[in-house]
């Protein structure tokens, strides 16, 4: 029997290729419901995991927890348990003002606002997300009627820094930084997708992310239920084409 990864505390054969990566260890339980025969592998810290199939394909779904150091850790030890492939799917704050709130990110690069890169490759470095994944994320939300839109993801290390910037003492530097991401043409601010497309990229994998934006006026999906069945659309649109003889790009 091979030996459990540390963190996640989980060993070859557990987990799928396929992998989606939501923060909040509670949604976890809801995406494995889009499964067939999910269940529950292991809970660890703020690492929860279900695998389950799609048709006769093995996938699964791990929470991050908040931020790039658990993020980077949980790809990390994914990697070496043999998954290749990840989709980031959470929430994230609209950058642009005309923005509806509810309408789905489809993250094509990050912009590495966060420090665990950094300890991977220099800042100068684009966190890029796999086109192909990408690609079958379009697909996915067109599948599932989803309001979607492809562009740049902000991956911060401060939460409060972006919602509540006024009471900080770096006030003024975090409004302009904020106003370069918008008129640079960011869609979303989120906390996880830099280290996850950074640290694929370094091992060959595929990576990409899809997020539910807070934007303006009413939420249309206040339950998420479009970000779900999109995402786990997505990795059906990816087998489909594994099984094709698709070639990564």
């Amino acid at each position: 029997m091979s030996q459990k990864v540390e963190h996640l505390q989980l060993q070859i054969g557990d987990v799928g290729r396929y992998v989606l990566l939501p923060g909040d260890p509670g949604r976890c339980e809801l995406i494995a419901q889009h499964f067939d025969n999910p269940r529950h592998v292991s809970t660890n810290r703020e690492y929860v995991t279900y695998s389950g199939y799609l048709g006769d394909t093995m996938v699964s779904v791990v929470s991050t927890g908040i931020g790039c150091p658990s993020s980077a850790i949980a790809v990390e030890e994914l990697l070496k348990i043999g998954a290749d492939t990840f989709i980031r799917v959470g929430t994230s704050g609209a950058v642009q003002t005309d923005t509806p709130s509810g309408q789905l990110a489809i993250v094509t690069a990050a912009i590495r606002d966060e420090g665990t890169t950094s300890h991977y490759l220099p800042m100068e470095f684009p966190a890029v997300a796999s086109g192909q994944v990408v690609d079958a994320l379009v697909e996915a939300g067109r599948r599932t009627g989803a309001n979607t839109r492809r562009g740049i993801s902000q991956s911060k290390d401060s939460f409060f820094g972006e919602v509540e910037p006024d009471r900080m003492p770096m006030a003024s530097r975090l409004h302009d930084r904020w106003e370069a991401w918008r008129r640079g043409g960011a869609i979303c601010s989120e906390m996880e997708a830099a280290a996850i497309f950074i640290i694929s990229q370094i091992h060959g994998a595929r990576a990409g992310g899809v997020m539910h934006m807070m934007g303006q006026g009413v939420d249309k999906d206040p339950e998420r239920a479009l970000l779900l069945s999109t995402a786990v659309e997505s990795l059906r649109v990816l087998i489909e084409q594994d099984k094709a003889g698709a070639v990564w790009p």
